[in-house]
């Protein structure tokens, strides 16, 4: 999974970026101090891989990972190349979904790109350029539809009429996302690679004196949670300064830090389950004494298909897949009493992966 954090100059985008991949972006207090993207890849926080680690000896743990690219601070006419805009978009269209860090913090030693902090506002400039951008990549692919459409092939028209629907949106200005699309057409639409058809996550960057308060009492924080609501959007409300502090600690004096702070969990467990959320996205488990791993797969996907995510021989082969709930294999202590109890089940072809389930794929090639 590839996720692409935008945002406005100075929003405190790289500070988060830094601290949720430890990748050392550079954070200053001038625009433009990302050049290039930087890319982080940061383990996925799972609890359940260490107990099965322990359950089955295993020598190595392999976390699921996701992929963070911090994408230059993007300003208003950056779809038509502003602020060296347009270098930047073509990153935001290569990830999976973006999340777009808003400014909800007063400080007047940090500047802010448009002089007054009015996180809306940043959103509809951000949002506004990607919407721009989007427009110009398919009003070229409508105008190209509309060309062949005199071929006789019936596609063409199809084809121009649901460009014609996006095209219609987008001059509306209303992301491609807000739309609903059968499967045929969403597959179509998937290929066009639009940046407003990727679901987002509003991070609402807050001080730190607003760490610990209901997101309720954050007036500016509130004003992103209900814009989000509107658009159907996940909100997440992080301190990005307190997230970077946190993230330079030891794991035992995290836990410790974030007890004082009133929290529960660190921004990044929150941002991965809202990602995971975003994207409709589960992990099933395997494991024995080689290596204990988690596997990330889409919500719906069938035995085979997450066989598939090993290796391709599991899935050309697959004969079936003996499944345990992890639950249920903690409960049980080992693999061999759950299968004396019963508790190991024999799944095929069919068989719709859940989260959280412990597998082992029999197959044959």
């Amino acid at each position: 999974m590839k996720l692409g954090v935008v945002g406005l100059p100075n929003v405190g985008k790289s500070t988060l970026f830094n601290a949720i991949t430890h990748a050392g972006a550079q954070a200053a207090n001038f625009p433009f101090c990302t050049i290039e993207p930087n890319v982080g890849v940061v383990a996925v926080p799972d609890e359940r891989l260490d107990n099965l680690a322990k359950l089955y000896s295993s020598k190595k743990i392999t976390p699921a990972v996701i992929e963070f690219v911090d994408i230059a601070g993007l300003v208003k006419g950056a779809s038509k190349g502003e602020g060296l805009g347009n270098k930047f978009l073509s990153h935001i269209r290569e990830v999976d979904a973006i999340v777009h860090v808003v400014r909800c913090f007063e400080d007047e030693n940090v500047v802010h790109v448009e002089s007054e902090v009015n996180p809306i506002a940043d959103i509809e400039t951000i949002n506004l350029e990607l919407i721009l951008a989007d427009l110009e990549s398919v009003q070229k692919k409508y105008d190209k539809s509309l060309s062949m459409i005199k071929t006789g092939d019936k596609k063409y028209v199809v084809e121009s009429e649901l460009l014609k629907r996006i095209l219609q949106t987008l001059e509306s200005e209303k992301p491609v996302r807000s739309l609903t699309f059968t499967e045929e057409e969403k597959k179509y639409v998937d290929g066009l690679f639009l940046i407003t058809d990727k679901p987002v996550i509003y991070a609402a960057n807050v001080s730190e004196n607003d760490m610990g308060k209901e997101d309720s009492d954050i007036p500016l924080a509130k004003k992103v949670i209900d814009y989000a609501k509107q658009e159907g959007s996940e909100t997440l409300v992080i301190c990005a300064k307190t997230e970077e502090e946190i993230s330079e600690l030891d794991p035992e004096d995290q836990v410790m830090f974030l007890e004082e702070l009133g929290l529960k969990e660190s921004g990044l467990n929150r941002l991965v389950k809202a990602s995971y959320k975003l994207l409709g996205l589960i992990s099933y488990l395997t494991s024995g004494e080689p290596e204990t791993r988690a596997w990330t797969i889409k919500n719906g996907t069938k035995a085979p298909q997450a066989a598939g995510k090993i290796h391709s021989d599991f899935e050309k082969g697959f004969i079936r897949a003996e499944v345990v709930d992890y639950a249920v294999l903690l409960e049980c202590g080992n693999y061999t009493k759950a299968k004396e109890l019963g508790k190991v089940r024999s799944e095929g072809k069919d068989y719709v992966m859940k989260d959280g389930d412990v597998v082992l794929f029999r197959f044959n090639v």
